[in-house]
């Protein structure tokens, strides 16, 4: 039997390459170190200032830095991403500004309306205002004047090279003005873009403190010994690295980078299956009283291993396996890390086994660390609650996976080759899709009656 017309093309070439991610994953390490180390530094320089680690919230907010400017730097000047066609800029094509600034107005004006609407929703939304948030909302009040300012030479110098600078912001402040026509569909890409990058970028800059501060505080020598503890300490470490990309990604979308949000999910059901697994609305779903809270009564792994140290080794380094697979996919996206949206294909790294590795990896952690058939109460009733619970939650990021493939597979046809590429090709992928042929050949045939 011949081979599959398209699993017998080579894989196509990744739009990101590995060594972005790389770049900023050595960044980061290099600030976490530094900052553990922090003691020692004011020593040897005769610094003043305390003689504790650098993990409060600023020393977390700084490490964007180190996670960012190497990997811009390598985007720039090794992969050389500012030349990409896809980026809708023609470098030598350089206008008079009194050639654009009419249109560059228009999209700035589009631009200040925008961030004015969302500043009113984040100040009408009660959680951003308690909590973990209270963090975020510190920082994006710090940056607002700052981005209102800067936009202005930004986009002023962007529009001179840009291909077509009537973008997705120009159609929003062309029918704010009413002055020229505008296309409805820009101005939908338009908000889809803004309001993900104001959502996610909001949770994701709120939670960068705590993890940040766990990993600079801990004392190696109080843990080294115990496997439960140092596992969950490298799981921890792996979220951080998880975190600190992820939120890179949300606030780099410059499009010299290539980093743009091409498109947000168009549809409502992709919407749907996200925001259920982010606060607020995560507490009413997974939360610890939620509709599908699957952790009652569940002490977790380090509970039941934690008399038998060789098996909690074992366990242990299954778990740090299972989110350095994560935190890996996450950092195969280099800058453009978001979710809900379409920055370009991604088919190196743990992209080149299944399509969806940050999701099979995080749910196969949360089976194994919660371990929902074992409970402390002894109940039968919470074991098939949490079971069923736990299976739900996996459903739902299924039903995540098959949105944002609907969404990539209507954006690039490059997409669409990688999609069928791993459905044939691919190592976990193909084994996945022919366990699902086997399993729909296997429905019994309905028996047509006799006539």
């Amino acid at each position: 039997m011949s081979a599959h017309p398209i699993s017998a093309k080579g894989l196509p070439a990744s739009d990101v390459s590995a060594g972005v991610g790389l770049a900023g994953l050595l960044g980061l390490l290099a600030w976490i170190v530094f900052c553990r180390n922090w003691p020692h530094f004011a020593d040897v320089f005769a610094l003043p200032g305390p003689r504790e680690p650098l993990s409060g919230p600023h020393a977390a907010l700084t490490a964007l830095f180190f996670s960012a400017a190497p990997m811009v730097l390598w985007s720039i000047f090794v992969d050389k991403v500012h030349r990409n066609p896809s980026t809708g800029i023609d470098w030598s094509r350089k206008r008079a500004l009194s050639e654009v600034v009419g249109v560059s107005l228009v999209k700035i004006a589009g631009l200040w309306v925008t961030w004015a609407i969302l500043g009113f929703l984040y100040c009408v939304a009660r959680w951003y205002w308690r909590g973990q948030y209270l963090f975020a909302m510190d920082v994006i009040t710090a940056a607002a004047i700052p981005l209102v300012v800067l936009s202005v030479p930004y986009v002023l110098w962007l529009d001179r090279y840009m291909v077509n600078p009537r973008d997705h912001a120009w159609h929003f402040g062309a029918m704010l003005l009413g002055r020229e026509a505008f296309d409805p569909d820009e101005v939908k890409k338009h908000w889809r873009a803004w309001i993900i990058k104001a959502f996610f970028g909001a949770f994701m800059i709120s939670i960068l403190p705590a993890g940040f501060a766990a990993v600079v505080e801990t004392d190696l020598a109080q843990i080294a010994a115990n496997p439960v503890a140092l596992g969950m300490l490298l799981v921890q470490l792996l979220f951080v690295i998880d975190v600190q990309i992820g939120t890179v990604g949300y606030l780099v979308t410059f499009r010299p980078l290539d980093a743009h949000i091409r498109s947000g999910n168009p549809f409502l059901a992709g919407w749907l299956a996200a925001l259920i697994c982010y606060p607020p609305f995560v507490f009413a779903f997974m939360g610890a009283e939620g509709v599908l809270a699957y952790e009652v009564n569940t002490p977790g792994w380090g509970f039941w291993f934690g008399g038998h140290p060789v098996l909690a080794s074992v366990w242990a380094a299954w778990l740090v396996f299972l989110t350095a697979i994560y935190a890996w996919a996450t950092l195969a996206f280099g800058v453009r890390f978001s979710n809900l949206t379409y920055r370009g294909v991604l088919t190196n790294g743990p992209y080149r086994f299944t399509r969806h590795p940050a999701y099979l990896s995080k749910n196969l952690f949360w089976w194994c660390s919660t371990l929902p058939f074992l409970v402390s109460s002894g109940s039968a009733v919470d074991v098939v609650r949490n079971t069923f619970f736990l299976g739900c939650v996996s459903a739902i990021y299924y039903w995540r996976a098959k949105t944002e493939e609907a969404h990539l597979l209507g954006e690039d046809a490059k997409y669409r080759e990688y999609h069928a590429w791993m459905e044939h090709r691919g190592p976990i992928t193909r084994r996945l899709a022919a366990l699902k042929r086997g399993l729909r050949r296997r429905r019994p045939a309905v028996q047509q009656p006799a006539e």
